[in-house]
């Protein structure tokens, strides 16, 4: 009796682990572009028709290698519209009883496909570096999770970046030097672009008929939907991207939406690329002296170090990491995520190309729109479903623990030591938005102040008993301590009045 394999969206690898455990000859691939996966959260159009176009190539690729593909697209008249139901569609039909499946990257899948009345099989996801036992092996034990250590291990296990058992160049850590704000450059290279044909074509169509309520652009659409294009655009950024990443990684301009950044995270998620071979290789252009070490060692430790340590923590604390809320923040989220108007010219800027893009860099979502909604107070569960929502590359294993745990501080410290907030003064030293703003980022206090410069302190007056203690935060407090009375007063009734205006649904 043949049994089925499911390939789900963000499985499109030919060396998954689920399909390793099939028998060619005799089972049942099983793929599905369905309505509960494209809206359980409202996701952005570009992602949606970058998932499905990226589906419908996979699956001709299988069936070209000789395996059986049963797919349905979105709007086949008998699609069951859920992953599960579609499973049990073709069990059906096939007279099949048993499902290989490699592990879905979000426990709500996990657990309907556990709920099933077949008997499925769940194969580990060997594309990572780092088994989930591997990574619950290293945290045991410990008093706190720290992705540098971590990451230091992972470089003595996969030899990367390596002279015997020493770091290259003698450091662990070149992030001190990657902190370099971005001037315009008109000959800067930024990703390539894919012009769409007929199969992108065909799910762009698609797309726009079924999500156009859905917040972000469609049109123009330029992501790679295939691995020889994912490939092409790796081997671009290798070539023109990765010299310069590293001084530029957290520089933000409103000019130029990608700077040296490469672009890829949206297919190394969805399986077009490899990121053991995608490590490898940026070594290798450290190693042939075409890179710096700076660069190479920031691009790897995003990929080896951080992408590795995100998925550890979300498997290793449970379903209901997501909903943590440590800091009980309740607020709702402010409508100029969705576009609204904002006299704040970095969240316009952030929020646009979000909007027209499906993408953000780190600094942009964790320093302008995460820091926002921490020192807001912003519920960070709606804050999680945004970034889910409206990020091409955003699957809930890394995207929870960067928004929960990295940019909220919601989960009370297992992912970061900190809070990472700031006021507006580190904005205006990494990028130039805050020219031609209509605040005044050096304002403190009074007509035209800086939001962030005043929501920045209120957020820390209001958690000074969990935070005054920390000793990386320590020096803050004493700043505010040191102002006169007056002026801490002044700052706290101007931030209330900021978000008195937010709460009201007025422009801030």
């Amino acid at each position: 009796m043949s049994r089925l394999v499911l390939v789900l969206g963000d499985q499109l690898s030919r060396d998954l682990s689920a399909l390793k455990a099939a028998d060619k000859g005799r089972d049942l691939v099983v793929m599905a572009e369905v309505t509960d996966e494209a809206s359980y959260v409202r996701h952005h159009p570009k992602k949606i028709a970058f998932v499905f176009a990226a589906m419908r190539k996979f699956a001709a690729l299988l069936e070209a290698d000789g395996w059986r593909v049963a797919y349905a697209r979105l709007d086949d008249g008998d699609n069951a519209q859920s992953i599960t139901g579609e499973l049990q569609r073709r069990a059906a039909a096939e007279g099949a009883r048993e499902v290989i499946a490699t592990e879905p990257g979000e426990w709500r899948l996990i657990a309907a496909l556990e709920e099933m009345p077949l008997d499925v099989t769940l194969c580990p996801d060997t594309r990572f570096f780092c088994s989930r036992d591997r990574f619950d092996h290293w945290a045991e034990g410990r008093k706190s999770l720290r992705m540098e250590y971590f990451y230091r291990e992972m470089r003595r296990e996969t030899g990367l970046l390596m002279e015997g058992d020493k770091p290259a160049g003698g450091k662990w850590n070149y992030d001190h030097e990657n902190r370099k704000p971005a001037a315009d450059d008109l000959f800067r290279k930024g990703p390539p672009h894919f012009e769409p044909d007929e199969t992108v074509a065909e799910v762009l169509d698609l797309v726009k008929d079924r999500f156009a309520e859905h917040f972000g652009a469609l049109r123009p659409f330029w992501f790679a939907t295939d691995a020889a294009q994912a490939e092409a655009a790796f081997a671009h950024f290798l070539k023109h991207g990765l010299p310069a990443f590293g001084d530029y990684q957290d520089a933000m301009l409103a000019g130029d939406r990608f700077l040296y950044h490469a672009v890829i995270s949206p297919y190394l998620n969805v399986g077009l690329l490899d990121a053991r071979d995608v490590c490898a290789r940026a070594e290798a252009e450290y190693r042939a002296g075409r890179a710096p070490l700076n660069a190479v060692e920031g691009f790897i430790r995003q990929i080896l170090g951080w992408r590795e340590f995100v998925r550890g923590i979300y498997f290793r604390e449970g379903p209901g990491y997501p909903r943590r809320n440590a800091l009980n923040h309740q607020r709702g989220l402010p409508a100029l995520y969705w576009g609204a108007e904002t006299k704040m010219n970095c969240l316009s800027r952030v929020v646009a190309q979000t909007r027209d893009e499906a993408y953000a860099h780190h600094i942009q979502r964790l320093m302008v729109t995460g820091n926002f909604g921490l020192l807001a107070g912003v519920n960070p569960t709606a804050l999680h479903e945004w970034y889910l929502a409206v990020y091409a590359d955003a699957y809930e294993w890394v995207e929870a623990p960067n928004t929960v745990g990295m940019s909220q501080f919601a989960d009370g410290g297992i992912v970061a030591s900190k809070p990472y907030v700031s006021s507006g003064a580190y904005i205006s030293r990494m990028s130039d938005y805050c020219r031609g703003c209509a605040y005044t980022v050096s304002r403190k206090t009074g007509p035209g102040a800086c939001p962030f410069n005043l929501l920045y302190w209120s957020f820390l007056d209001r958690h000074r008993e969990r935070f005054s203690g920390n000793p990386r935060m320590a020096q803050i407090y004493r700043t505010w301590d040191r102002m006169d009375a007056e002026r801490r007063a002044t700052v706290l009734r101007e931030a209330e009045a900021v978000l008195d205006r937010l709460s009201a649904g007025k422009i801030v």
